[in-house]
C-alpha cells in the first residue's frame, strides 16, 4: 500500500541574512514562479578551454564542496562548485571532463540539484545501489594515461593518498595544481572577508585559552608528537577563545593555528586583529595568513634528519601535507575535535539557557503566525520567507542573540519534501492552512548555539500524515530515552528512531543526528547518530551534544522532521555492567511544544505518552516566564503544551 504511492527519495557579518538561489516550489500552486537553474554553458566552455590548454593537459578537473580548511559550509568566494554547476547545497562535488559534468551528492539533495542544474549536468546519486561516489568514479572509470587535477587546497590528505593508491594502479594520476582553474575562470568571484574578529568571553568558554593550549600540547606529547597543526576554522575558534564572521552563520574565521613545545603561532591577516584580540593573544606569534605553507616548509627542511612529528588528522588539506612531508602524522586522530566535543559546565549551561530563550522566540513565532493565519484570514498573504524574517526578528530580540545558526527552512506543502530547502523571495510559496508546514532554524548566542525543528499543520490533517507523522515522534521518543553504556556509539543506536518508520516500509535519507557547537558551528563532529559507519570511532560521552531528528518525506506532498537539541549526560542505573565508566542518556534542551493535533495518540504506548506530556510540562515551566501573559505567544504555548 505504502510503495505505490510513496518515492523513497528523502529525503557583511555571519549573522546577516543569505540569499540562496532557491531549488524547488509548491507543485499545488507555484509551479510557474520557481527559479530556472543558472545556465552553466560559458562557465563549462571556460574551464574546459583551461583543462585542454598545453599548461595544465588534463582529462578531469574535481571541484569539491569544501575550503582550504575542509569546512562543510563555505564563504561566498569559496563557493566554486555552486558557481560551475549553479547547485548551492552544502554536500556535493563537481567531476568535470571533455564532454561531462557530474554533481555527486547525497540523498538530502536529490531534488534540489535536480532542481538547480541545467541540461549540461548529470545527477550522480550517491548511495543509490550502483552509484559510485566521486572518489570511486575517478579511481575506477578512468581510461589509463588519465590526468586528473585537482586543487590540493580543498582536499584532505586521506581522500588525497586514497586516490593516488587506487589510481596508480590504473595508471591515472592525480595532480595537484597550483593555480584553481575555477577561479581563473570566474570573473566577478568574491572577495575574500576582512571583518574583524573578536574575543569570546570566558565565562561562556568556560576555559582560559592558555588551559586548552596547555591541554592540547599534552595530548600531542603522549601521542608521541612535537606538537600540532590546527587548521579546521571551529577548532581554531575554540582553541583561542576568539570568534569571527568569515561565513555566513558560522561564528569563525580564516587562519591556521600551530602549536608546538617552543612557541604557539597564528596564521591569519592581521586587519582582521583589533587592539583588544591582539591584547588576548599576548605571547602567541602572529604571521599573514598565506605564509602558512612556506613556513611548513621552512620547519620540515630545519628539521630534516631529527625525529619531529606534528599532529594533523587525516582530514588536513593535501596541501599542508605536502608542505611538512615526513613531519606530519596524519594517522593519528587530531585531539581537538573530541576536546571541543566534550563541553564543560559553562558551555553545558549556557546551551540549557540559551534554548529557553530560543523557546520564547520559537512561541512568539507560533502564536503571531497562527493569529495571522487562522484569525486574520491570511490578509498577509505570508510567504515562506515572510515568515522566515519574521523568526529572526524575533529571535534577534533574545537577549545574547546575535543572529541565525543556519539559514531558516521554512517550507510548505512539497517543499519539506527537499530536505535542505531554502526559500528565495519572489520564488517561494504561500503559506497555507490546508498544508504542513516544515520550520527547520536556528540561533546564534554568546552563551551557545540552537537547532529545532518543527512540523506542523494550521488545518485539518489527513490520517495518512497523522499516522507518519506519528512514526517519526515514536521513533524521536525512542532515541530520546535511551539509555546506553558510555563509549556507545550513534552507528549502534540510529535505527532505534528508524524502526517504527521501517516496521511498515518507510525510511528517511539523512542522519539522525549531529554535535552542536558551543557558539560554534551548527554541525559539530565528531560524534553523530547515523547509519554512516564514520560515526563508530566517536563513541557518547557525558558532555557531548546531539541532535535527534527522525524524518520522513514524500515527493511532491510533504516533509516531517522533529528535532530537538540534546546535551549527552551521565544517568545512574540501579547496576553497572561496564565496571566503573557507566552509563548514559540524552537530556533535550531544545524547549518547543511537539504538535498534538498531529499525533495518533492510539499509536502511543503509555509510556510514549507519559513521555510527551512531561516534555510539554518542562517546556511550559522554562518558557512561560519569559513571556507576556495573556500574549498570543504565551497563550499558544498553554494550549500547545497541555496534557495530551
Amino acid at each position: 500500500m505504502f510503495t505505490s504511492i510513496i518515492s523513497r527519495a528523502s529525503t557583511a557579518t555571519i549573522f546577516d541574512r543569505f540569499s540562496y538561489s532557491t531549488d524547488t516550489k509548491n507543485k499545488t500552486e507555484n509551479q510557474d514562479a520557481m527559479a530556472a537553474p543558472v545556465n552553466t554553458t560559458s562557465r563549462l566552455e571556460r574551464l574546459r578551454h583551461l583543462m585542454e590548454s598545453s599548461k595544465y593537459n588534463l582529462s578531469v578537473y574535481v571541484v569539491p564542496s569544501e575550503d582550504a580548511h575542509q569546512s562543510e559550509y563555505v564563504a561566498a568566494c569559496d563557493e566554486r562548485r555552486a558557481f560551475i554547476s549553479g547547485f548551492d547545497g552544502s554536500a556535493g562535488c563537481a567531476v568535470v571532463t571533455a564532454d561531462k559534468a557530474l554533481m555527486f551528492t547525497d540523498g538530502r539533495y536529490f531534488l534540489q540539484a535536480r532542481q538547480q542544474m541545467d541540461s549540461n549536468w548529470t545527477l550522480m546519486k550517491s548511495g543509490v545501489g550502483g552509484v559510485p561516489t566521486w572518489q570511486e568514479y575517478i579511481a575506477t572509470h578512468l581510461p589509463s594515461g588519465s590526468r586528473v587535477g585537482i586543487d590540493p587546497t580543498l582536499v584532505s590528505v586521506a581522500t588525497a593518498s586514497d586516490l593516488q593508491a587506487r589510481m596508480g594502479e590504473r595508471g591515472v594520476e592525480l595532480v595537484a595544481l597550483a593555480e584553481n582553474l575555477v577561479d581563473a575562470s570566474w570573473n566577478e568571484r568574491p572577495v575574500r572577508p576582512t571583518d574583524l574578529v573578536f574575543v569570546h568571553d570566558a565565562k561562556y568558554a568556560g576555559e582560559a585559552h592558555a588551559d586548552k593550549i596547555w591541554r592540547v600540547r599534552e595530548k600531542a606529547a603522549a601521542a608521541g608528537a612535537q606538537g600540532i597543526v590546527v587548521s579546521a576554522l571551529d577548532e581554531v575558534a575554540w582553541l583561542l577563545n576568539l570568534r569571527g564572521s568569515d561565513i555566513s552563520f558560522n561564528p569563525v574565521f580564516f587562519a591556521y593555528v600551530v602549536v608546538t613545545n617552543e612557541r604557539v603561532a597564528l596564521y591569519i591577516d592581521e586587519q582582521k586583529l583589533d587592539s583588544e584580540v591582539r591584547g588576548h593573544l599576548q605571547g602567541i606569534d602572529i604571521l599573514p595568513y598565506s605564509a602558512i605553507f612556506e613556513e611548513m616548509r621552512a620547519l620540515a627542511a630545519a628539521t630534516a634528519g631529527a625525529p619531529t612529528k606534528l599532529l594533523a588528522g587525516p582530514s588536513v588539506s593535501w596541501a599542508l601535507a605536502q608542505a611538512l612531508g615526513d613531519k606530519i602524522d596524519v594517522t593519528t586522530p587530531s585531539p581537538l575535535p573530541m576536546l571541543k566535543a566534550l563541553k564543560n559546565p559553562a558551555e553545558l549551561d549556557g546551551m540549557r539557557n540559551c534554548h529557553v530563550r530560543d523557546g520564547a522566540a520559537m512561541a512568539e513565532f507560533f502564536g503571531w503566525l497562527e493569529n495571522e493565519l487562522l484569525f486574520n484570514n491570511g490578509h498577509l498573504r505570508l510567504t515562506e520567507s515572510d515568515v522566515a524574517d519574521k523568526l529572526e526578528d524575533l529571535r534577534r530580540a533574545q537577549p545574547l542573540c546575535v543572529g541565525l545558526s543556519f539559514d531558516t527552512i521554512s517550507s510548505v506543502g512539497a517543499n519539506g519534501a527537499i530536505i535542505h530547502y531554502k526559500p528565495t523571495r519572489g520564488h517561494d510559496a504561500l503559506l497555507d492552512i490546508n498544508q504542513m508546514f516544515l520550520l527547520d532554524s536556528g540561533g546564534q548566542y554568546r552563551d551557545g548555539t540552537t537547532d529545532v525543528t518543527r512540523t506542523v499543520h494550521f488545518g485539518t490533517p489527513s490520517a495518512w500524515q497523522r499516522e507518519c507523522f506519528t512514526r517519526v515522534l515514536k521513533g524521536h521518543i525512542a532515541l530520546d530515552r535511551a539509555v546506553f553504556p558510555a563509549g556507545t556509539s550513534g552507528y549502534v543506536l540510529d535505527p532505534l528512531a528508524r524502526m517504527p518508520l521501517w516496521e511498515v516500509g518507510l525510511d528517511f535519507r539523512h542522519g539522525t543526528g549531529h554535535g552542536v557547537g558551543s557558539f560554534l558551528c551548527v554541525h559539530e563532529g565528531p560524534q553523530g547518530v547515523s547509519m554512516r559507519k564514520s560515526v563508530l570511532d566517536a563513541g557518547f560521552q557525558h558532555g557531548m551534544t546531539i541532535t535527534n531528528e527522525p524524518g520522513y518525506y514524500e515527493d511532491g506532498a510533504f516533509g516531517i522532521r522533529i528535532e530537538n537539541t540534546c546535551l549527552v549526560v551521565k544517568t545512574d542505573t540501579p547496576y553497572d555492567y561496564t565496571s566503573g565508566s557507566g552509563y548514559l542518556t540524552f537530556e533535550p534542551v531544545t524547549m518547543v511544544p511537539i504538535q498534538k493535533k498531529l499525533v495518533q495518540a492510539g499509536m502511543l504506548s503509555a509510556e510514549e505518552r507519559l513521555w510527551l506530556d512531561r516534555y510539554h510540562d518542562k517546556v511550559w515551566e522554562s518558557v512561560s516566564p519569559l513571556l507576556e501573559k495573556d500574549g498570543l505567544g504565551y497563550n499558544w504555548l498553554k494550549r500547545e503544551t497541555s496534557p495530551l
